[in-house]
């Protein structure tokens, strides 16, 4: 379920894997921590109660969207006008976890506002609830850890292959993938905002 959640390429994904292009195993796994507490959140909520969780999204949907479209809307603008470089391996700057510590309430933040997470999620606890009996908080304690690993396994694996070939992006390359993902982010944070103005607007 965790390799399941974290492999669609939805804005968060997206930028985790660019952070993992940018700064190696580090910076991508930072990025993924994040991505992991933001999951393991959705996932603790949705193993006590899918309904509670589904009626709550509900009803705060408009304010969770709207943040969500306005943090990937600062995050691709700040994507887009960064400037290009390829950090050093991390062998040779002797960088760890810690110096990217930001990324981590960042990418955590991106999950939790992202509807089409929070729905993916829903649907595959849903799916699982079926086959799978949650009988007591010992039994959703361990489903959810269960998807937190399984993302977890994804993104250290991802960020391992990725640091291995890194290198040999030059910065031509790496600018046009950052203006890439920025534009994508602009466009998820965009269209997010639209169903909202439209819907208020009753054009939706």
């Amino acid at each position: 379920m965790g390799v399941l959640l974290a492999m669609p390429l939805g804005p968060a994904n997206l930028l985790g894997l660019q952070r993992a292009v940018e700064r190696g195993f580090f910076g991508g796994m930072a990025a993924g921590i994040g991505i992991i507490l933001g999951d393991g959140l959705m996932a603790l909520a949705a193993a006590l109660g899918v309904n509670a969780i589904t009626g709550t999204f509900r009803d705060y949907r408009t304010a969770i969207q709207i943040l969500g479209g306005v943090v990937l809307l600062g995050a691709g603008v700040k994507l887009y006008l960064a400037p290009v470089s390829i950090a050093a391996q991390p062998q040779t700057e002797k960088a760890t976890l810690r110096d990217y510590m930001w990324d981590i309430p960042q990418m955590f933040l991106l999950t939790i506002t992202n509807p089409g997470s929070v729905l993916a999620l829903v649907s595959i606890f849903g799916g699982v609830s079926s086959f799978v009996d949650i009988d007591s908080h010992i039994d959703a304690l361990t489903l959810v850890a269960a998807t937190m690993g399984g993302t977890f396994l994804y993104w250290f694996i991802v960020s391992e292959r990725i640091a291995r070939v890194r290198h040999q992006l030059d910065e031509v390359r790496l600018g046009q993938i950052n203006r890439i993902a920025a534009l994508v982010l602009l466009g998820f944070g965009g269209v997010m905002i639209a169903e909202i103005l439209l819907k208020r607007l009753r054009l939706w």
